[in-house]
């Protein structure tokens, strides 16, 4: 039975679900993408629970996300302060073995928690992601003035009404390129009706622009002090520059590349088999850290 709670942070409080036993070897720690909430998980940890019920699962709300509160008026959403938001609740976790397992930019927060954090994470997933994203450094300046002008943009610009969830749905599914019924519990869990009309629930400041961006040097550092595992899984239609990061691929100690049908949300189009290869993955760190015991 799946839980829903909220954690209590610093800087808001942090919508949760929860699903297994909390005395587990393993806490499976999923995190969603830019916009989503974690309900684009639901179907995944089913799956999981399908395959073998001696995990405990968790999946939770970014902040501005879902359920989970706004930041202030004032403040925005620093890449930064995800890997922030992250250790956070990590820390309220468990002591179990953590398998983190991220979507998009849930990959990209995961990727440079490892980093910075190595001896948090008995092995990392990521799905449609390979490390933080970066850009060319003379591109600062024009990052910079875009970001704060976005900021005003969003400031006089109020939330969208819809008509009623199925307008959401019909929008999200023309966005994302799913079907409608792939998409439900995420639109379910992304609106709430005003009173008058159906509102998106995510933070509207979520669309400003980033004001900095790291370069690709400092990219390759972060993917390059991840210590655990890493199993990387991309869309056969999903973001087509990431097939080509031949140079971030290469900074990895321990990368496994696997393709699966579908596009950016492969996940939510074949969960059942993303699940196989997140255990399968789990299975095999595990076996060679015990085969490395049993030589050494």
């Amino acid at each position: 039975m799946i839980s829903e709670s909220i954690m209590k942070l610093d800087g808001g409080d942090i919508a949760m679900r929860t699903i297994g036993d909390t005395d587990a070897e393993y806490t499976f720690l999923f995190l969603h993408g830019w916009q989503d909430n974690c309900a684009t998980f639901d179907t995944t940890i089913s799956a999981v629970f399908e395959l073998s019920d001696v995990h405990y699962c968790v999946s939770f709300d970014w902040a501005g996300h879902g359920w989970s509160t706004f930041r202030g008026a004032n403040d925005f959403y620093h890449f930064a302060d995800y890997v922030d938001l992250l250790h956070q609740v990590i820390a309220r976790l468990p002591n179990n073995k953590l398998i983190i397992i991220g979507h998009s930019l849930g990959a990209l927060v995961a990727s440079c928690y490892c980093a910075a954090f190595p001896e948090k994470v008995f092995t990392l997933v990521m799905i449609e992601g390979l490390g933080p994203l970066s850009e060319p450094s003379d591109n600062a300046s024009k990052r910079l003035r875009e970001g704060v002008l976005s900021r005003s943009r969003v400031r006089l610009k109020p939330s969208r009404a819809l008509k009623n969830k199925e307008e959401a749905l019909f929008l999200r599914s023309q966005v994302n390129q799913l079907p409608e019924v792939l998409l439900k519990p995420v639109v379910d869990r992304g609106t709430y009706f005003d009173g008058e009309a159906v509102r998106w629930s995510h933070d509207p400041k979520l669309k400003c622009d980033s004001l900095y961006r790291m370069s690709e040097a400092q990219a390759l550092d972060i993917v390059s002090h991840i210590e655990c595992p890493v199993l990387a899984i991309l869309g056969e239609k999903g973001y087509s520059r990431l097939k080509n990061m031949h140079a971030r691929i290469e900074c990895f100690k321990q990368i496994e590349l696997e393709t699966m049908e579908g596009g950016h949300h492969c996940h939510l189009e074949n969960p059942k088999l993303t699940a196989m290869r997140i255990i399968a993955h789990v299975k095999s760190v595990n076996q060679s850290l015990t085969s490395y015991s049993v030589q050494s």
